[in-house]
């Protein structure tokens, strides 16, 4: 059932608004009122690849609400909103599983955009850039590895070896999500084995993935579900894949500058996508509560442990909310080093957040929040890697943690 406007109303915060915020807010609800939450049930029973034909039609009306490219500059094709602002659009998008998608705005798509436009080179540029731009192809990232812990990133075992102008890239790459159906990968490998700094060792380079020697072995079935196209998770294996050596980002050795100048923003936009979810499960328990009778007398809203549900979900959200938005507005105006534990603890309090507002709305639900009959079941599946990928909850915590301390050392 679409929402309500009193539900949506909740999302934006005065003090963070903009009389620009409020206008593509509006537009971008309708929108999804209108074109996209009649159809989700129906579409996450659908092959992801039609799927996500069907959104790309829908291009022209996107781009009329003026949001398309959400998170880029005008001078791409964007708004040009601040960082506060788009945290606020990436909630409202976050409340259907296909928002994002439709303003060509989703993850990796959107950083690997942003590492392009940046450090790509001229040819990057004239092959991938602006149809990546133009939502005609998607990309993915390859970073983590089966055999190596996530949690230390220096530890990679995939290599890239410069030879007679190409890079013969050896690896084998897991969670690699979305690479069904992408064009290329932005992979992360070692190119500099022999640098003093661990962190100067790897680089990222572009890599087409209808080359000769790259294997898509599978995608990984996650609680049961392998998924498809965008919402799959790749187990890649690349076997002496050759690219020319101006596909690299940057330059050699600058793969970890380069991850760590991503992952600031994207954490806000994971959090805050988050934060939709988390609105619209609210929503669906809240709905749930007050129609599910239990007596001629009585519904489930009546019962103080669901209140207390609905009272702890509420109060979590509006602290996590107003947390990861205050994170984004110290980061427009300070950068992103000055923010650094800030972003550790909101991904680990909005991942923490988010898993047991869905698991409260499960249990309201009773035995239909377990089925495929409403979206929860899918959210509680797809969702539950958020404590674990974008680093572990507790990878951040131990990291804020010694933060803290040192500065107590000082």
């Amino acid at each position: 059932t679409p929402f309500k406007t009193k539900v949506y109303k909740i999302m934006i915060i005065e003090y963070f608004a903009t009389e620009r915020l409020k206008d593509y807010y509006e537009k971008v609800k309708t929108f999804l009122e209108q074109e996209i939450h009649p159809y989700e049930l129906e579409w996450i029973h659908m092959p992801a690849k039609d799927v996500e034909q069907i959104i790309r039609n829908l291009k022209n009306k996107v781009m009329k609400t003026g949001c398309w490219n959400l998170y880029h500059s005008t001078q791409h094709h964007g708004p040009g909103l601040s960082l506060v602002e788009i945290a606020q659009m990436c909630e409202l998008l976050g409340t259907t599983p296909f928002g994002h998608l439709a303003f060509n705005c989703h993850a990796p798509d959107a950083g690997n955009m942003e590492l392009l436009l940046k450090y790509g080179n001229h040819t990057i540029h004239q092959q991938y850039a602006g149809e990546i731009l133009n939502g005609n192809i998607r990309s993915c990232f390859s970073m983590t590895e089966p055999h190596l812990a996530g949690s230390n990133p220096v530890r990679l075992g995939t290599t890239a070896e410069l030879k007679d102008g190409y890079y013969e890239i050896n690896g084998h790459k897991w969670f690699t999500s979305g690479a069904d159906g992408a064009t290329f990968a932005i992979v992360m490998a070692i190119t500099n084995p022999d640098a003093p700094n661990a962190y100067s060792r790897a680089s990222m380079i572009v890599v087409p993935l209808h080359l000769e020697g790259v294997e898509l072995i599978r995608n990984i079935s996650v609680m049961g579900h392998a998924g498809e196209g965008l919402f799959s998770h790749a187990e890649i294996k690349y076997n002496q894949v050759r690219v020319p050596a101006d596909y690299i980002l940057g330059n050699e050795g600058q793969g970890f500058f380069l991850a760590q100048e991503r992952l600031g923003p994207g954490r806000i936009h994971h959090c805050m996508r988050w934060m939709g979810i988390a609105s619209r499960c609210f929503d669906m328990m809240c709905k749930r509560a007050v129609q599910r009778q239990l007596s001629e007398e009585k519904s489930l809203g009546d019962m103080q442990m669901v209140q207390s549900m609905i009272a702890e979900s509420k109060a979590q959200m509006d602290a996590t909310r107003l947390y990861i938005l205050h994170t984004a507005y110290k980061m427009d105006r300070f950068g992103q080093k000055e923010v650094r534990k800030d972003i550790s603890a909101i991904k680990f309090t909005a991942s923490d957040m988010l898993m047991k507002v869905i698991d409260r709305a499960v249990q309201v639900h009773g035995a239909l929040g377990i089925t495929d009959d409403t979206l929860l079941s899918w959210y509680y599946r797809e969702e539950r890697g958020s404590r674990i990928y974008d680093g572990t909850d507790e990878t951040h915590k131990a990291s804020l943690a010694k933060q803290i301390l040192k500065e107590y050392l000082a």
